[in-house]
């Protein structure tokens, strides 16, 4: 069915005991601040629609494949805008996150709709946007991908760039990137050799139709992997509030709960149909982007990754060909007992915080001038 982007936290008191005394203490005062401001985002009417309108008019998409366009809106020269994984919600996917990239700008949140999914439909948002930001506004935006939502921006980068378009960008991330079916089952694999696998191969084996009992499978596989994070309460407050969690917990399962059975088969559908990453691609393919990029990948994910995973190979080996000035790391929380998992951005928000906020200063303001 899905990726999910909050991979269980195996021995996390082992791991949060050993925070710096910085860490509880920068807790609190992120804490205090959702207190005080809690998280509001507002759905965002855009202000440019012309490439959705193209894709709609030629009936390649339907109106309620659309992802609901949500902004938490701050001053600052650099806008994100975030694509979750397969669940949870983007709003859900950076949410200890969102103090930090709200002090840069507004942040913009592309929510999948349920009951379907549409490739083209969500880079033609994309497009919109971006150039909603670039000549309204005068800003460059960060795309902050995760999980699927990183094989997202992949895929409307390649369709940029096959199209003669260049967006104009202050920066790429994308954590832990999913970009191809073979990320997660190995082609030709009798048995997928990893939990998450496990659940979507029915789905790539399907010929357009899944059995209720396997949709009913991924949900609970997906709401287990969360729940087995979100028992240590003890370890847990070191990072979020009690009212914290239970809004993200609600907010989780609910996401897996209501994706439906066309929704759940059109986003693996998208999946499967982006072709691997390859650095032989025709020259005037790439690169993707000449925006600064980081790629960050945890030090485990073999929850979710297989072995020999395209994209991972792609970028270790040919990073430069997609993106000159892209960097690629490894997210550790250096052999505290409580490896990293795949885009665990929640359950080990201080290893990924710090690598992230580096990214974020060496950026430029990325100010473009406004439009007449």
């Amino acid at each position: 069915m899905a990726v999910l982007s909050l991979s269980p936290a195996l021995s996390l008191f082992a791991a949060f005991s050993r925070f710096s005394p910085a860490q509880p203490v920068h807790t609190f005062f992120r804490a205090t601040g959702y207190k005080l401001r809690p998280p509001r985002p507002l759905p965002h009417p855009p202000a440019v629609i012309r490439a959705q309108d193209e894709v709609l008019a030629r009936g390649v998409a339907e109106p309620r494949q659309r992802a609901h366009l949500l902004c938490e809106r701050r001053h600052g020269a650099t806008p994100t805008i975030v694509l979750g994984g397969f669940v949870p919600n983007s709003t859900e996917q950076v949410y200890l996150l969102r103090g930090f990239l709200l002090r840069r700008g507004s942040v913009y949140y592309l929510n999948y709709p349920r009951g379907g999914f549409s490739p083209e439909l969500i880079c033609a948002q994309l497009d919109d946007l971006v150039e909603e930001l670039n000549y309204l506004h005068g800003q460059r935006p960060v795309v902050f991908g995760v999980s699927f939502g990183a094989g997202l921006v992949l895929d409307w980068l390649r369709r940029a760039r096959a199209a003669g378009r260049n967006p104009e960008l202050a920066g790429v991330v994308l954590v832990s990137p999913v970009a191809c079916a073979a990320d997660i089952v190995v082609p030709g694999e009798a048995k997928a050799s990893t939990l998450i696998g496990r659940a979507l191969k029915p789905y790539l084996d399907s010929g357009g139709t899944i059995d209720p009992a396997v949709i009913e499978k991924s949900r609970t596989i997906f709401a287990k992997m969360f729940e087995a994070g979100a028992q240590n309460r003890e370890a847990l407050r070191l990072l979020i509030t009690g009212a914290e969690l239970l809004h993200l917990r609600d907010s989780v399962l609910g996401a897996i709960k209501q994706l439906d059975s066309a929704g759940a088969c059109e986003r693996v559908d998208a999946l499967r149909a982006m072709p691997p990453l390859s650095p032989w691609s025709a020259p005037e393919q790439l690169p993707l982007s000449e925006a600064p990029a980081l790629i960050l990948y945890a030090e485990k994910e073999t929850s979710v990754l297989a072995a020999g995973s395209p994209t991972r190979v792609a970028f270790e080996t040919a990073l430069g060909a997609f993106f000159p000035r892209g960097v690629l790391k490894i997210v550790s929380s250096e052999n505290t007992g409580n490896p990293v998992q795949h885009a665990s951005l929640i359950f080990h928000y201080f290893q990924f915080l710090p690598k992230i906020a580096a990214f974020y200063r060496g950026l430029k303001s990325g100010k473009l001038p406004l439009a007449a």
